[in-house]
């Protein structure tokens, strides 16, 4: 390990692992940042969700994945679901932050991310937050007689006692999604997690016990935790732009949500990443136990479902690359 220097920045790393895919997704992620980031200085927590009354089956990780986590240098941070639990996994990232090192800065990833640069280089600005662009505008839904944007955000921003006017980007147009502050919930960074956790829960508790007339009409199953991270964001003063473009979900991380739509849409040099992290044989032999896995980066058949695409000329929108994998029967997950 190499010595510390004075000026770089020391944070957390944390991300959520239970029992079935998350796993072997983070078991993915760990070894891709101690392949990128060798010399990463801070500590790499993997939060995992302990049995209890919400949770109708056990959500820890198996044994011999969990040892090959800890012998990459992981450490596993237990934690209770107080609120959420197998109603909405997707809760998991919002109560795991009250379990995470007080005081100490942290980039929470979701597990289905692969660190593909040097971690360390990223100017993280930790007392203004912000998390991911790569996004797509699947929240709110707006009805044909229904509220708009404007006043559903408007409404939830209200609710908060926040300043909705500064939160707006006013180079978007009104009424188009881009306008208004919304991020997908794949990476978040804060200078202290208890405090980012303790305004993440009680945001969304509110939005889901006690929500503005304005959200009659809309679902927030999964969408939580992304109605809620924007609010959070802009409370404890950060927003869109306080991380240089092109780094996280860009030239240092990749969120590929699926490993049907990795090989679909991701850049090569992700693909060699992966398949040079998953090739040793220790590792492959635990990986090997999630089917995905097994038949795209072992078996081949992630190479075939790229090939139904034209990198040069992808569909736009992610639900068209889905529907064609289905298609062709390479969708899994």
């Amino acid at each position: 390990m190499a010595r510390k220097s004075k000026k770089q920045q020391v944070f957390n790393v944390a991300l959520v692992a239970q029992a079935g895919r998350l796993q072997y997704e983070a078991l993915l992620f760990i070894a891709s940042l101690r392949k990128t980031t060798p010399d990463f200085p801070g500590r790499v927590l993997v939060a995992e969700p302990q049995p209890g009354p919400l949770w109708p089956r056990d959500p820890r990780i198996k044994p011999d994945i969990r040892a090959m986590m800890e012998e990459m240098g992981a450490e596993i941070v237990p934690f209770h679901a107080q609120h959420f639990g197998d109603a909405y996994p997707y809760g998991n990232k919002i109560e795991m932050l009250r379990a995470l090192p007080e005081g100490t800065p942290f980039v929470f990833f979701d597990s289905d991310t692969l660190i593909t640069g040097d971690l360390t280089t990223v100017p993280f600005d930790f007392a203004r937050p912000t998390a991911s662009l790569r996004r797509e505008g699947t929240w709110p839904e707006i009805e044909l007689y229904g509220p708009g944007y404007s006043a559903i955000w408007a409404s939830l921003y209200d609710k908060f006692g926040l300043d909705f006017d500064s939160s707006i980007d006013p180079d978007q147009p009104d009424e188009y999604w881009r306008r208004y502050l919304y991020f997908n919930a794949g990476f978040f960074f804060y200078e202290c997690p208890r405090v980012f956790g303790a305004r993440f829960e009680d945001y969304a508790l509110a939005i889901r016990d006690t929500p503005p007339a304005e959200l009659v009409c809309q679902s927030l199953d999964p969408w939580l935790d992304q109605v809620a991270l924007p609010l959070v964001i802009h409370a404890l003063g950060g927003g869109r732009d306080t991380l240089p473009p092109g780094l996280l979900d860009g030239a240092i991380s990749c969120h590929y949500r699926t490993f049907p739509l990795l090989y679909a849409r991701e850049d090569d040099r992700v693909i060699a990443l992966l398949e040079e992290i998953a090739a040793p044989n220790r590792l492959k032999k635990l990986l090997k136990g999630h089917e995905p896995i097994k038949r795209m980066v072992y078996q081949g058949r992630g190479a075939k479902a790229r090939a139904l695409f034209d990198q040069q000329n992808l569909p736009r929108r992610e639900q068209a690359i889905r529907n064609q994998l289905r298609k062709n029967g390479f969708w899994m997950r």
